[in-house]
């Protein structure tokens, strides 16, 4: 295995030419750093922080998150379905999400709050007790997404299949209950 690096601040650093050292990583903060593009494969973050970081389409092939914390980020185009999904756990606050992806993985009690998830997908995902805190769902794709006691109360701009979905016990707004009737083409007043 690679180096292992904990406690550490690493600020201001961009990895988009030069990569990140290749370690394990543990209660490490990352702040204003620009991994855009760049390769985290293989890379293993546990217990850390991203704060105002740039991680748009970088490559997470087997990159490992364990209780990781993205604020203030930019995160476009990622497909976490590449990440090892042993130990999976996030926290995304103020976060733009927008055409990432969350193919079949689980995200239970995931919380994203004050994020943009415009067309993320979340195809066959497992995001039970989830938290969507005045998130933009615009264009999200829920199919075959296990939904059961998930948060919308403050979501919007969602469009959810009932028949698709299994949504037991999902908490919703009757201001944005339209995104579940959509696909009836009524008009609701």
């Amino acid at each position: 295995m690679s180096d292992f690096i904990a406690d550490q601040h690493f600020k201001g650093g961009d990895y988009t030419k030069i990569r990140l050292k290749k370690a394990a990583y543990e209660n490490c903060i990352f702040e204003a750093c620009d991994f855009s593009n760049s390769d985290l494969a293989n890379q293993n973050f546990m217990e850390c922080e991203f704060i105002d970081c740039n991680l748009s389409n970088a490559n997470l092939k087997h990159t490992i998150f364990k209780e990781v914390s993205f604020r203030h980020s930019k995160l476009l185009g990622l497909k976490f379905e590449d990440c090892d999904p042993i130990l999976m756990s996030f926290i995304f606050d103020d976060c733009t999400l927008n055409f990432s992806s969350f193919y079949q993985l689980v995200l239970k009690n995931t919380h994203f709050k004050d994020c943009k998830l415009i067309e993320t997908d979340f195809t066959e995902a497992n995001l039970s007790q989830a938290i969507f805190d005045n998130c933009d769902l615009n264009k999200t794709v829920f199919e075959r997404t296990v939904l059961e006691k998930t948060n919308f109360k403050s979501a919007y701009n969602y469009t959810i299949d009932l028949e698709k979905n299994s949504v037991k016990k999902a908490q919703f707004s009757m201001t944005s209950i339209a995104g579940l009737l959509k696909k009836y083409d009524i008009h609701i007043e």
